[in-house]
This record gives structure tokens, sequence and C-alpha cells, in this order.
């Protein structure tokens, strides 16, 4: 017997090392294609060059010839017996169906989600009190106050009246830019009767024109009713206290009261808000 202790510091073999694990094959790293782009629209080889990599002079001016299958018949001449039943007939190799819907199948339709029960995204410099510059309808070019966002997703803003003549209305987030002078109206309540179904206006039913009276009929005018006319100065009460508690008050006064506008190389994607 040999005194000799059996290397238990022995490196596995290369071999052993490689094995693949016991999950399954071992995974092949995908190549490099052997004409890459070095940069700027260079490849690594020519145009020759792959030509003769590829040995695609062996292929010039052969053609495969084009295989055409059969075509499988749709009908068959059978032998029949009989003297007067003409001894032979046409039969169709696939029978056609002995039944047919009188009305299609109903399809199920999935339902759909009413644009009332869609999810309303705001940008997040639009919150509560930020002062906005409307850029579209009537009013385009005033600073209003942000007071909230509705539930259709549209906002609801003010002038207030009194300073720049823009009551109450709701307006699009694509057609405002905020700004990051903000007001705090945290203390500030609105009429909880303030909501989309506030804003429709009631259409009526167009009359049956009879004879002489297309041309005596107008259309009314909108006016306010008395609600809205109260809920506009109760509203425009809070926020011009709030105006007036602001270190800054004579300017914000004047920022409402002034319109926005651009001059000559003046561009708003380089402007700070």
């Amino acid at each position: 017997m040999s005194d000799t202790a059996p290397n238990v510091d022995a490196k596995p073999s290369p071999a052993a090392s490689k094995a693949p694990a016991k999950g399954g094959a071992e995974k092949k790293k995908p190549g490099k294609p052997r004409n890459y782009d070095l940069g700027n629209g260079v490849y690594r080889f020519s145009r020759s060059r792959m030509y003769h990599k590829k040995a695609l002079y062996k292929f010039i001016g052969k053609k495969t010839e084009k295989k055409v299958k059969p075509v499988k018949p749709l009908t068959i001449e059978k032998k029949i017996g009989g003297e007067k039943n003409g001894e032979t007939r046409i039969v169709l190799l696939r029978k056609r169906r002995n039944y047919y819907p009188t009305a299609d199948k109903i399809k199920p339709h999935h339902s759909k989600k009413l644009f009332s029960q869609h999810k309303r995204y705001t940008r997040p410099t639009l919150t509560p009190g930020t002062i906005c510059i409307l850029l579209a309808g009537p009013h385009k070019g005033k600073r209003v106050v942000l007071l909230k966002v509705l539930a259709s997703g549209l906002l609801l803003v003010t002038g207030p009246f009194k300073i720049n003549a823009c009551p109450l209305r709701r307006i699009s987030q694509n057609f405002v830019i905020a700004t990051s002078t903000k007001l705090d109206i945290s203390g500030v309540k609105l009429p909880d009767t303030i909501n989309d179904k506030y804003f429709r206006r009631n259409r009526q039913k167009r009359a049956k024109k009879a004879e002489g009276d297309i041309f005596n009929t107008k259309k009314e005018a909108y006016k306010p009713s008395d609600q809205r006319k109260a809920d506009q100065q109760a509203v425009d009460k809070q926020i011009i206290e709030v105006i007036r508690k602001h270190p800054e008050k004579k300017h914000i006064f004047a920022y409402f009261s002034a319109m926005f506008g651009l001059r000559s190389s003046q561009y708003p994607h380089r402007m700070k808000f």
C-alpha cells in the first residue's frame, strides 16, 4: 500500500467544467456578422469582397425550374348502369353541405368603456392654484387661476371676472400654459353644484317651420343665469382676498390684467413661464 494521500486541491478537468447544466443544453451567444458597420456607413468588407466571400459567382446564370403543383380535380366521371341513365354522370368529389343557416350567428361583442369611465391624466404642473395662460377660445391670451380638475378631465378656471372679465369656464389642458406662479387656494370653497353638468346648455328643440317663418325666427343669445352670476361673485371674492394676502399683490393684479403676447424674436419654447 502506498502512503500517498489523494490530491484534494486538484483542479477539475476543462471537459468537466464545460459540461452542460442540468437545466438543458448550453445557451449559445449570438454571433457577430462578419460584415458589420465600422461607423459612418463604412463596412468592414467592400461589396466586391463580399461577392467573393459568399461565392455568388456560382449562382449567376442559374435558374431553378418552377415546380407546378398538380391541380386537384373538383369532379369525377362515374359510370352508371342502366340503359336509360346516360351511362356516365359527373359527381362532385367534395359534397356540399346539406344544411345552411337562415341567419348569421350573433358574435359576442365585448363591452367598451364609455368616455365617462376613461382614466384622466393631467400634467403634473397643473395643480389647483396654478396661474395659467389660455391659448384658445374667446379669452385667449388671458391669465387665469386653475381651481380644480373636473371628472371629464377638463380644467375649471376663472379670471377672476372682476379683473380680466374671464368667467368660470372649462378648458382642455392642451390649450393652456402652466406658469411657475401659484396661489394658495386651499381655503377657497367652491360650490358643490359646479361640475360638468353645471356647464351644459339647455338646447331647445327646433319648432317646425311654417311658410313665411323661415326668415322671421332669430337665434336666442346666451345669457348667464342668476345662479351662475351669484357663484361667480362668491368665487371671485375669495380669490381676490387670496391675492391681496400675497406679498407681491401689486405685480399679480397687473399680471392678471395684462394680455399675453409674443413679439419678434420671442419663442415660447425658449421661455420659462
